[in-house]
């Protein structure tokens, strides 16, 4: 039986005090009836011998501390899921807000998971095209990877993250491939771009949204990745599909937690986040991955705009640390017009040897990887040396590099938000330009590719 309590002592939204509970324990969810009969959710922060520190989902405008009445339901946040999500969009709580019918749940599970054993993970192997050539051919993403994408307010990571979410799949037959997508404290323009962009490809029908506008609770915003994680979850481990797990953005979530632990009181950590700011980021990224026994998995790609284009600000830096690479943007590519505007040479895929070669991309995959790098790191330099002493100064070779760089940023990075490339496509673009160097010059890619590929002049 569900006790109810009239004992609300203090309320300091978004935290409030109830005293003499029994029972409660940590992260329990909590229901307080107002005089009128409405309902208002909270979920328990603290508990001290018999009284509770409990955390306001809702406003705490109208909440009479004498004739208020909060019980607390015995179990923490959880999620309703089943197939039917796919083709939904929900608030950042698990509420459908499309104006469908509320899921019927094939179970109820907990939002905060739990950590996946690590002897029971399954390495990342596989290759996932996203359609995006910088990621396909130099940064591939591998299924059960956790590779984001590092931004720079005002750049186009919305844009980058709905392109990946349409057009994201896995290459093989009889393979089921799922998106859930969420958008943590964006605005309602952004949110209605993504779910309009996804209606109008058709992508939705494969999509789960989660949505919450930067005007909704704090609290709920650090529900909103772990409700998305709960479906991933769900979809991959139990319905055995292929799971891209797209989080827009982590930046927002972390100033979320600083905001509720400041109104905690906590001690605070560099520039003001909570010390355990790293161990909360890695309970979510840990989440994706795959296990031994299942044929699912779970792929994650959080996006972060970076405050001041600061690589080392503690949410990028953190970051970095749990996962396997980064994606950056650049502000310079940017201006110059190029579509999406990844730079590439800062850019890494930690695992992106796993997810290519014979059988998973093409044999000639590595060597053009390799060599597309070191030709457009030798480009930059010429054209820096360009500006400097002029053209007159380079050498011949000097002047091809430059001219292939040129080529490699207008035509292989910018490709435009609408354009889906295949694997096969994106290699080949990368032999048309390796064909404006020398051959000479290709030493990293093996003789027999050279043969087979170049394109004969």
């Amino acid at each position: 039986m569900i006790k109810e309590y009239k004992t609300i002592r203090e309320i300091a939204s978004p935290l409030m005090v109830v005293e003499h509970v029994e029972g409660v324990t940590y992260d329990e969810l909590g229901e307080i009836e107002l005089p009128n009969g409405e309902l208002r959710r909270c979920k328990v922060l603290e508990v001290e011998g018999d009284k509770a520190v409990v955390q306001l989902f809702e406003s705490a405008q109208g909440i009479n501390l004498a004739e208020s009445k909060v019980r607390f339901l015995g179990h923490p946040q959880q999620l309703a899921v089943s197939e039917d999500m796919l083709g939904r969009v929900f608030n950042g709580m698990g509420q459908p807000i499309d104006g469908g019918p509320a899921i019927l749940a094939d179970a109820h599970m907990d939002i905060n998971g739990l950590p996946m054993n690590p002897a029971a993970r399954a390495y990342p192997a596989e290759f996932i095209q996203t359609g995006v050539s910088t990621i396909d051919g130099l940064n591939t993403l591998v299924r059960g990877q956790k590779l984001p994408i590092f931004s720079g307010s005002g750049l186009p990571h919305a844009a980058l993250a709905a392109q990946i979410a349409r057009q994201a799949k896995v290459l093989g037959d009889n393979e089921t491939f799922a998106v859930v997508f969420a958008a943590i404290g964006i605005t309602f323009e952004e949110s209605e771009y993504f779910i309009n962009d996804f209606r109008r490809t058709g992508a939705i029908d494969r999509t789960v949204v989660f949505s919450n506008l930067a005007n909704d609770p704090a609290v709920e915003r650090i529900a909103t990745p772990r409700m998305a994680l709960t479906a991933a979850e769900y979809l991959a481990f139990e319905k055995d599909m292929h799971v891209l797990v797209i989080l827009t953005d982590i930046t927002n979530y972390a100033e979320a937690l600083r905001e509720i632990s400041a109104a905690k009181k906590e001690v605070p950590g560099r520039r003001g986040y909570p010390g355990y700011m790293y161990t909360d980021l890695a309970t979510m990224y840990e989440r994706a991955g795959r296990r031994i026994g299942h044929k699912g998995s779970i792929t994650m790609i959080p996006i972060l705009t970076m405050p001041e284009d600061d690589k080392t600000h503690p949410i990028p830096d953190l970051t970095g640390y749990i996962t396997e690479g980064q994606i950056i943007l650049s502000r310079e590519l940017h201006r110059k017009g190029i579509v999406p505007p990844v730079n590439v040479l800062p850019s890494l895929s930690r695992l992106k040897d796993k997810g290519i070669g014979v059988g998973k991309t093409r044999e000639d995959h590595a060597g053009t990887m390799n060599q597309l790098f070191a030709a457009y790191s030798r480009g930059k330099d010429a054209k820096e040396l360009m500006t400097i002493l002029g053209e007159a100064a380079l050498s011949e070779d000097d002047k091809l590099f430059a001219k292939f760089a040129e080529e490699f940023e207008k035509v292989y990075v910018s490709q435009g938000n609408n354009t889906n490339r295949s694997i096969e496509e994106t290699l080949n673009i990368g032999w048309e330009l390796l064909s404006i160097l020398p051959k000479r010059e290709l030493k990293r890619i093996k003789p027999e590719f050279i043969e087979k590929y170049l394109p004969k002049k």
